[in-house]
């Protein structure tokens, strides 16, 4: 049989590799520092590559512990699966889901959904984390997350996905520009225009940036959106236009004065939003239900008709 690492082998190369530090590691996976060494060593002579690269009190992975680290974090996750999955079963979901959420969709649906979710699994530890959707993507790929909610399109390979919903984004334009008078917009009247966006790695950036390019309008990169509130704020007195995705709209706008929302004419923007896990995943079975919550919570937003909850 070939050489196989064991689990603890790869915990210490993963702790060692973000702490950067032999001692911190020793001390996180709670063995002593000459152990944690000792079992790297070992594993560096087998796989006959060197992982580390040892410094003056410090140490980083080499370019080959680099390649391997993201593929011993989805081993750690594969295990942890399987102790969850077997410990807890289906009813709990697993007992811990690490849920990576998109910034555009977190603030406004998670407090919709996770009550619910308490009350048909209370024993469930959800732990949130909110970034861009690239950013969601590599800690998908390499196990430090479970499953993430995000929109479209998802650029890695090893990924399943549901789809939970398709919503329309609309243009926010200040009330007093003059196209606001306007209740259909076209693409030709936004020739010229400044559009504001979210940064590079939101889905919304590619939109914008697609907008851009067929009105020749031009994209304010000097003045980049932090969250969907800034681009609000920045709209409402005059420095550009932007896009906002309906359930930002469902939540945010209802007291909004100083902005008006029109759709495009000739160019229907919308977003599909997924729940997406790795393929290897043995808990295909939880996240399918974690999608059939979302879907649930995605229903309260329909009432405008702007959100459409996707059927299985």
């Amino acid at each position: 049989m070939p050489f196989r690492p064991t689990n603890r082998q790869l915990q210490y190369f993963v702790s060692l590799a973000d702490l950067g530090h032999f001692g911190a590691a020793a001390r996180a996976c709670h063995v002593s520092q000459p152990t944690l060494s000792a079992q790297l060593k070992l594993l560096e002579e087998q796989l006959g590559v060197a992982l580390i690269e040892r410094g003056t009190g410090s140490a980083c992975p080499t370019p080959a512990g680099t390649v391997i680290l993201p593929l011993a974090r989805t081993v750690l996750a594969g295990l942890d699966e399987i102790v969850a999955t077997a410990s807890l079963g289906a009813g709990n979901l697993g007992g811990l889901i690490r849920l990576g959420v998109a910034p555009t969709i977190g603030p406004y649906v998670m407090p919709r959904m996770l009550p619910h979710l308490h009350d048909r699994h209370p024993r469930l530890e959800i732990y949130i984390r909110e970034d861009r959707p690239l950013t969601l993507e590599s800690g998908l790929a390499d196990g430090s997350l479970d499953c993430v909610l995000t929109p479209l399109p998802l650029t890695g390979e090893r990924f399943e996905s549901v789809a939970i919903c398709e919503e329309t984004v609309f243009l926010g334009i200040p009330t007093e520009h003059p196209i606001a008078r306007e209740k259909r917009i076209s693409v030709k009247m936004l020739s010229g225009e400044r559009l504001l966006t979210l940064g590079k790695g939101h889905r919304l950036f590619d939109q914008v940036q697609d907008l851009c390019d067929a009105s020749g309008a031009r994209l304010r990169e000097d003045y980049e959106g932090t969250s969907l509130d800034a681009l609000r704020q920045m709209v409402s007195i005059g420095m550009g236009l932007s896009l906002f995705p309906a359930t930002y709209v469902a939540f945010e706008f209802a007291k909004e004065r100083n902005v008006v929302l029109r759709e495009i004419g000739g160019w229907p923007i919308r977003r599909t939003i997924c729940l997406a896990w790795r393929q290897d995943s043995v808990r295909r079975e939880h996240f399918q239900s974690l999608a059939s919550e979302a879907k649930t919570a995605f229903a309260t937003l329909t009432d405008s008709g702007s959100i459409r909850v996707i059927d299985d």
